[in-house]
């Protein structure tokens, strides 16, 4: 099972570099994220996994941290250091966390 982390924890890691990934349909990343995420969709996750870097840790982060606790546990079972954050980004707004608009990444 992977690991889950705190909004405070993720803000943090983004301090040291974090990769995080929304891991949302586009729809919902356009219309707020963590800002700097890269949106990654869950249903997209598994064929793309060759494009995550296996050498750093990775945030997974959703609306609520359902998504992300499940794309958390399929890295980490393919050999990934991730993380879920808990709560998601409702959880990161409602703590004062950045977050941008749009489909642009980042």
């Amino acid at each position: 099972m992977a690991v889950e982390i705190s909004t405070k924890q993720l803000t943090q890691a983004r301090q040291d570099g974090a990769i995080v990934i929304d891991v949302r349909d586009d729809d919902e990343y356009a219309t707020g994220h963590v800002a700097g995420a890269v949106s990654l969709p869950l249903s997209e996750l598994e064929a793309r996994m060759q494009e995550l870097p296996m050498d750093q840790t990775l945030y997974l982060i959703c609306q609520g941290g359902g998504r992300s606790g499940k794309a958390a546990d399929l890295l980490s079972k393919g050999g990934f250091d991730a993380h879920s954050v808990s709560g998601g980004t409702s959880a990161w707004v409602e703590a004062g966390g950045e977050v941008t608009t749009g489909s642009g990444q980042g």
